[in-house]
């Protein structure tokens, strides 16, 4: 049986915005990972490995999950805690 999870990525670090982080994704868990021994870098037989879905909600990617008999995790976001600074409390304190 396939086993995926299902998440709502974070911005990457090169990113100052929040664009392109309203897509939910599902992707699937690797069992069989290796040593490729021509360069030494790990990879794996499983071309599941490579798939990255997008969904617009979280409920559209449990319904495929459900709907292809796929065993998933689901990871909650996190919400973002904001701290409003001022440059001015560089001198204050």
């Amino acid at each position: 049986m396939k086993k995926a999870k299902i998440y709502l990525p974070t911005k990457s670090a090169m990113q100052s915005g929040l664009g392109k982080s309203d897509k939910w994704v599902i992707e699937f868990e690797v069992k069989n990972t290796g040593i490729n021994p021509l360069m030494g870098w790990e990879s794996s037989s499983d071309t599941l490995s490579e798939v990255k879905l997008e969904f617009s909600s979280k409920e559209l990617a449990i319904d495929y999950a459900k709907k292809n008999k796929i065993d998933f995790e689901l990871i909650d976001q996190h919400k973002r805690k904001v701290i409003k600074k001022s440059y001015a409390d560089n001198f204050i304190k």
